[in-house]
């Protein structure tokens, strides 16, 4: 039989794109903005330590952090999570974000973390245990 190894390197590129668009879609798949100025405030005058993070569309390390967040909600009693989409530069601006997987943690109304790509599980989940 005879193999026409240029048909099955143009399979091999074909089958590893078809792949790389499909994860990165899963990707996308759990993000939304969250965000709204009333619930953030009321949080705050509530006393939740408050969790922000920014992500944009296709961002993978913004899906691995928000992994984490939607693990810690769960977690963590007293938390409220917020998450937006960077390219809104409303909300970017309000917080002084300029990167994707930014994470900010608010007590008592003020800013006590801010991260820029923070993935791992286990530093995420220290600063909100410090800011509780």
């Amino acid at each position: 039989m005879y193999l026409n190894y240029g048909y099955i390197e143009v399979m091999k590129k074909t089958l590893t794109l078809i792949f790389c668009l499909f994860a990165f879609s899963l990707n996308t798949v759990a993000k939304e903005t969250t965000y709204n100025k009333i619930d953030f405030d009321k949080a705050l005058s509530e006393g939740k330590v408050v969790v922000v993070s920014s992500w944009i569309k296709y961002c993978t390390s913004c899906a691995s952090q928000m992994k984490v967040l939607n693990k810690a909600v769960n977690d963590f009693d007293n938390i409220e999570y917020f998450a937006f989409d960077v390219t809104n530069r409303e909300i970017a601006n309000s917080f002084n974000v300029q990167y994707q997987t930014t994470l900010l943690i608010f007590k008592d109304g003020n800013e006590v973390y801010r991260s820029i790509g923070e993935t791992s599980k286990d530093l995420i989940y220290k600063a909100i245990k410090s800011s509780i």
